[in-house]
């Protein structure tokens, strides 16, 4: 081939972004799928359905969504004694959001209690977004070997589109003012906000890696001609909603004014806006840690365990023993001092717990009330409508039906 240098060169710029890519006949293809199939914990089975694409025409990039939202290129190579392809992915083109995890974790089969690897794993899936130095090498690769200026890209079994990220989408028209705002961006950024308040509120900074990394390179929301200025904003904006979660998490003011009054002048200072990814990675550990610290301050140090057993998965066997044996206690006592520290014993506190955490994936979700139950920590689906009514009123699928618009 008179572009192996070329190719090799793509080939490594790709794999040291971690990103796939091999170079394979029909052959040797199976095997390199077969490996990959081998050593995927969740999604052998799909590895299975990818197949060697044939009939491709020249000059052509074919790119593939499939419907776990993971994204492929392929391309036929010239001047090869046997058909072969450059294969590239997977790779995502948004982050997923939490809601959209819990859906692809149920029709994978994945039980709640691997639900935070599963969605581990899609962290590591390398983020490629449109106009990244990558496709720049891949198209002026393929400009090379196909010694054209321009050639077709072909869209393949988009079965699932996937969705841009949720801090900002191109508006219908640069003169809209901010109430003619296109309503689908709103929406996405609006629901990425709440995953952030939602997280903030019950101090879950592990969730920091799997939100994140939406306002990684992104431009922000265009209301004014200056970028700087949109971007501090946005980001007092984020501020004030951080600063809500968190008391709502059940920190007191006098923590939550320093912190926040500390941001207000750091989000001021920004000079340039490679500043603010950073400053809102920052905002968020603070605000989670301001709750996982200071809600749990007045609590004995046997209670504030149990209390982040608890919070940690609500999918665990969450017993009075079993929660005792964690600490090696005796039942009785973890009862009392609990009691005594939250004010309710640890089965209600549980059980609040859990019918809080259903409320909130029957309002952002569409996974089905028996998945709901599970994530919840409950088995029985009929045990779970009879409590989730008792504590809200409404059955499940009435409570699903007036969350939503």
């Amino acid at each position: 081939m008179f572009y192996q240098n070329e190719l090799q060169l793509l080939c490594d710029t790709l794999r040291k972004s971690h990103v796939q890519a091999f170079v394979a006949t029909e052959a040797d293809f199976t095997a390199t799928v077969e490996h990959m199939r081998a050593n995927n914990l969740f999604f052998a089975d799909h590895w299975e359905e990818i197949r060697f694409p044939r009939e491709l025409e020249p000059c052509t990039m074919y790119r593939l969504t499939d419907g776990l939202d993971l994204c492929y290129i392929y391309l036929s190579l010239p001047d090869t004694l046997h058909p072969t392809v450059l294969f590239i992915g997977p790779y995502l083109t948004a982050v997923p959001s939490r809601e959209r995890l819990l859906e692809l974790g149920e029709r994978m089969g994945v039980s709640p209690s691997r639900q935070s690897n599963f969605e581990e794993y899609y962290t590591g899936i390398p983020l490629l977004l449109e106009g990244n130095h990558l496709f720049i090498l891949l198209t002026t690769f393929c400009e090379r070997i196909w010694q054209r200026p321009s050639f077709a890209i072909v869209e393949v079994n988009k079965r699932h589109q996937a969705s841009a990220s949720p801090i900002n989408e191109p508006l219908h028209s640069d003169r809209l003012d901010d109430v003619l705002v296109n309503m689908k961006t709103m929406e996405k950024r609006y629901a990425f906000e709440n995953e952030l308040i939602h997280a903030v509120t019950l101090g879950q900074l592990h969730k920091e890696n799997l939100l994140l990394p939406a306002f990684s390179d992104q431009p922000f929301e265009k209301r004014l001609a200056d970028p700087l200025r949109n971007a501090k904003n946005y980001g007092i904006i984020m501020n004030t909603l951080l600063r809500k979660a968190a008391e709502n998490g059940g920190v007191h003011p006098v923590y939550l004014d320093r912190v926040s009054s500390g941001f207000a002048a750091k989000i001021e200072q920004l000079s340039d806006i490679s500043g603010c990814f950073p400053l809102m990675r920052e905002m968020f550990r603070a605000y989670c840690r301001l709750v996982r610290k200071h809600t749990l301050l007045h609590y004995s140090p046997v209670v504030q365990k149990a209390v982040l057993m608890i919070d940690s998965d609500l999918s665990a066997n969450l017993t009075l023993h079993s929660l005792a044996r964690h600490q090696k206690l005796s039942p009785g006592y973890l009862s009392t001092v609990f009691k005594k520290d939250v004010g309710k014993t640890l089965s209600e506190y549980v059980r609040t717990k859990r019918m809080e955490h259903a409320a909130y994936l029957l309002a952002t979700t569409r996974l089905q009330i028996q998945t709901v139950a599970l994530h919840c920590g409950i088995m029985d689906v009929q045990y779970f409508s009879k409590t989730f009514k008792k504590m809200t009123g409404k059955t499940p699928k009435e409570y699903r039906e007036s969350a939503r618009p």
